[in-house]
């Protein structure tokens, strides 16, 4: 999520675009990656029972800074669709839009930071 912030920060021209595309197509594994392995912890048992978890405040707060970094990602998915189609069409794309994006990568970032946070204190045992 920072290097996409970054990569919307710098020069836009083909190779600044091919590096926001690429950050962003990592962002989207990493995403994929957390969400697929969570559900699967949470709904399997493994570690702990699920009611574990639907009971602990600090899972609960993952949770909720989860679903602002997924809404936060709708403003920056959409635009980066509508980018690469331009430029599949062989058309420069208006990225006007990208100081924006940009903000808005950094503070998933550091929302993604937060629920690190929370990850570990959970590990220790905390909010239970």
């Amino acid at each position: 999520m920072w290097a996409r912030g970054r990569a919307l920060t710098s020069r836009l021209d083909l190779a600044g675009l091919r590096q926001v595309f690429l950050s962003d197509a990592w962002w989207g594994l990493a995403a994929l990656l957390w969400i697929s392995t969570g559900l699967w912890r949470l709904l399997a048992g493994v570690e702990k029972e699920t009611a574990y978890y639907l009971h602990n405040h600090l899972f609960l707060g993952k949770m909720a800074l989860l679903a602002i970094v997924l809404g936060l990602e709708v403003r920056p998915m959409m635009t980066l669709i509508g980018w690469r189609r331009s430029m599949s069409g062989g058309k420069q794309p208006d990225t006007s839009a990208a100081p924006v994006l940009a903000r808005l990568s950094f503070a998933q970032a550091g929302l993604i930071a937060l629920m690190t946070f929370l990850a570990a204190a959970m590990a220790r045992g905390y909010g239970g």
